[in-house]
């Protein structure tokens, strides 16, 4: 969302209220609109800011979210992923017994070219992301660890030491 527009009216706005008060003011409200200029798009984000939790909250689950990038604000909005009912699994999901636990929600963040390539890798196998990744986390679990965790390994020491 470009701000410089409403920053422009603004200035024009003091320009015109300036201009009863003669040269003088017309200065000052020149130099202030100027040095006013960051605390204004600064204050323009924060409200909208405000209004977008204002907006997640009425929502159910949805997230919009004000995020800046290159200096202008953008209005980002997360649709919620409405699960299945408990009693029955994710689409695509491993069968567990029913006493595996209840379904948990998680957010998960993932850069932009993983998250294409989970999609891609769900799409091909026919299913959704979500089954993907669980089947994913459910295959990772059950594998044992080859890998010694580090700073473990042959080479440990034990007792005290005086100096």
């Amino acid at each position: 969302m470009e701000l410089g527009g409403y920053v422009e009216a603004l200035r024009r706005s003091l320009a015109t209220a300036a201009a009863a008060g003669g040269e003088p003011a017309q200065e000052t409200a020149r130099l202030l609109a100027d040095t006013m200029e960051p605390a204004i798009r600064l204050a323009l984000i924060d409200a909208m800011s405000a209004l977008a939790a204002e907006v997640t909250a009425a929502l159910d689950g949805d997230v919009v979210d004000i995020r800046v990038r290159g200096g202008e604000p953008e209005v980002v909005v997360v649709l919620a992923v409405h699960e299945a009912p408990e009693d029955q699994p994710p689409e695509g999901a491993p069968d567990e017994p029913a006493d595996a636990g209840a379904i948990a929600r998680i957010s998960l963040r993932l850069p932009d070219p993983l998250k294409t390539r989970a999609e891609a890798a769900a799409a091909a196998e026919g299913g959704s992301l979500n089954a993907w990744l669980v089947r994913a986390v459910a295959d990772a679990v059950a594998r044992p660890r080859t890998v010694p965790p580090p700073g473990r390994g042959p080479r440990r020491y034990s007792g005290f030491a005086r100096s």
